[in-house]
């Protein structure tokens, strides 16, 4: 059951709705899939059923199982490409990933690929993930899009994954709660990975991961 409670966390991050979200879609009562995951108990069958149901392009053998492709046929929300510079979300180089974060128009226009994403009108740049610290949900060379994050007042949607900009260059981690309000703990999906605090002084900029997408 911990493999299916993990599969499932995954689905919705894949989505990118969160788990009272996907318990609505279902029809389950709030708290009946985040208490499951929160403690590691089991769910009741139907639950799993209605998953299948409503998600048909996630493999039921890998929600079950971890087995196979997450996504039957590879199916995710499609970027097509755009020439037109008024239109569509850029694809911003990792390496020009401070000046996205901020929204500074330069970087915007620098010769990115620009695609339409209907799935994801809210985004704001897509980036491409490096390295395989948030694996299994991300792997290096997903696609993901962004929604910058305003500074002002800034508040974390605790164990959502979000680009960061840091003193040690832009990194894409899950956030949680630190040991103090002045610190935030930055946690990689792949359990190789130890868990780290960081200031909230040492963070630039920050932009919410809404969702993976195929480039066409």
């Amino acid at each position: 059951m911990a493999k299916i409670l993990e599969n499932i966390s995954v689905l919705a991050e894949k989505e990118g709705i969160t788990i009272s979200a996907l318990e609505k879609k279902i029809g389950a009562s709030k708290g009946v899939l985040s208490r499951a995951i929160a403690n590691g108990t089991d769910i009741q069958a139907k639950w799993i059923q209605a998953i299948v149901e409503n998600y048909p392009h996630f493999s039921a053998e890998w929600l079950l199982t971890g087995n196979g492709e997450m996504i039957k046929g590879g199916t995710l929300p499609v970027a097509h490409q755009t020439e037109n510079p008024k239109e569509g979300i850029p694809l911003i180089p990792f390496s020009a990933m401070a000046g996205a974060l901020t929204g500074e128009q330069s970087v915007l226009e620098y010769e990115c690929e620009r695609y339409v994403v209907p799935a994801f009108n809210g985004a704001d740049f897509l980036m491409q993930v490096k390295g395989n610290s948030m694996m299994p949900t991300y792997i290096s060379g997903d696609i993901v899009a962004c929604q910058r994050v305003p500074m002002s007042g800034l508040f974390f949607q605790w164990n959502k994954p979000y680009v960061l900009d840091t003193a040690q260059g832009a990194i894409i981690k899950r956030i949680k709660p630190g040991s103090d309000k002045q610190h935030v703990l930055i946690v990689s999906d792949n359990k190789e990975y130890d868990p780290f605090e960081l200031p909230y002084e040492d963070i630039y900029a920050v932009a919410l991961v809404i969702g993976i997408i195929r480039l066409e």
